[in-house]
């Protein structure tokens, strides 16, 4: 960290990758749980975290340390990644069993809010959607939306990378828009053959190789 930048207030992007698959039955994880990160991108991302709370902790910088999973739009997401499959015929796979979403405006929105919880040492933050959904139901969803059929593979698993945002929600209230909204949105943005970013998630991944 430069010196133009020590003491500014920070909010530093991270990811809930950092923390382990939990059980279903357990909810997600909370700001209070260790991390717990599987593969190099969990990695990269906690020793992300790390360097910004040296920071604090060194030259007294407020920091907020920004977990965010998973931000969805139009051309990019879970939602979109699951249309995009569904459109093209694609079975889907389930062994991941469920996740957690939000509409990338409110987490953009809550991102910037959040500078003003800055702090030394960091204060964390999880950051998506208060709904615990399964793979399979999104994709029956968006098929339905779209007009389609959907195929599944694999067997759901009785853990997922699950995060427990309602910290967020207590300071800033639920995303404006709702899951099902942004499942009929996409919906209707692939099949009217609206243009993707390309850039797949790959949240199915259990074993961090992103």
């Amino acid at each position: 960290m430069t010196g133009s930048y020590r003491g500014v207030p920070s909010v530093v992007y991270s990811t809930g990758n950092v923390y382990p698959l939990r059980p279903l039955s357990a909810g997600g994880s909370t700001e209070d749980d260790a991390p717990e990160p599987v593969g190099e991108y969990a990695q990269s991302c906690l020793a992300r975290e790390r360097i910004f709370s040296h920071a604090a902790h060194t030259w007294d910088t407020p920091v907020t340390i920004f977990r965010l999973n998973y931000a969805c739009e139009l051309r990019y997401g879970v939602i979109a990644d699951l249309a995009t499959q569904i459109a093209a015929g694609e079975p889907i796979d389930v062994t991941m069993p469920a996740v957690n979403v939000v509409w990338q405006q409110d987490a953009t929105a809550w991102a910037l809010r959040s500078v003003e919880l800055a702090g030394t040492p960091p204060h964390i933050l999880n950051a998506t959607g208060p709904e615990t959904v399964s793979v399979r139901r999104l994709a029956t969803w968006l098929a339905a939306a779209m007009g389609t059929e959907v195929r599944f593979t694999g067997t759901e698993s009785t853990d997922a990378l699950l995060s427990d945002a309602s910290h967020c929600h207590d300071l800033y209230g639920y995303p404006t828009v709702p899951m099902r909204r942004v499942v009929e949105m996409v919906a209707r943005w692939v099949t009217e053959g609206g243009r993707q970013l390309g850039k797949a998630t790959k949240f199915q991944q259990r074993e961090g190789k992103f």
